[in-house]
């Protein structure tokens, strides 16, 4: 398993980062991993919604079949996905309001067979893509 995580403070209320968090049609301009969503983004965030996204793990393009398993708006966003080579990810997405700022973090998980072969190569690789989506975030947002 390869475990990251990444962390910031933005200087925007906690509704206007959640607003861009989830703002599909515009997940490009933050999320550093992120292709495109070939069916579309969710239309309506649900627990058990289902979605499917293109995206670029340590340069590499792979599909992900993204189930929600957490939601609690303005809050919390955690997706577990399916993707290639047996890989399995999840992504825990969360907003601390700080006076009238927000603190955002994000964690994410890798399992299966393929990752054991590279976890130290994908640990560095998804730090620096959490690091530049965080950072391109508070842009969006302050």
């Amino acid at each position: 398993m390869a475990e990251v995580s990444a962390e910031a403070r933005m200087e925007a209320p906690t509704e206007k980062v959640w607003a861009q968090l989830t703002d599909f049609s515009a997940y490009g301009k933050w999320n550093a991993t992120h292709t495109d969503f070939p069916k579309g983004g969710p239309t309506s965030l649900e627990v058990g919604g289902q979605f499917e996204e293109n995206m670029k793990l340590m340069g590499f393009p792979a599909e992900v079949t993204w189930t929600i398993e957490e939601l609690e708006t303005a809050r919390t966003f955690a997706i577990r996905g399916k993707g290639p080579m047996g890989v399995n990810l999840f992504m825990h997405y969360s907003l601390a309001p700080d006076g009238d700022a927000t603190t955002a973090r994000i964690r994410g998980e890798f399992t299966g067979a393929a990752v054991s072969l590279m976890a130290g190569k994908l640990k560095d690789s998804a730090t620096a893509a959490l690091d530049e989506s965080l950072r391109k975030l508070n842009g969006l947002v302050t």
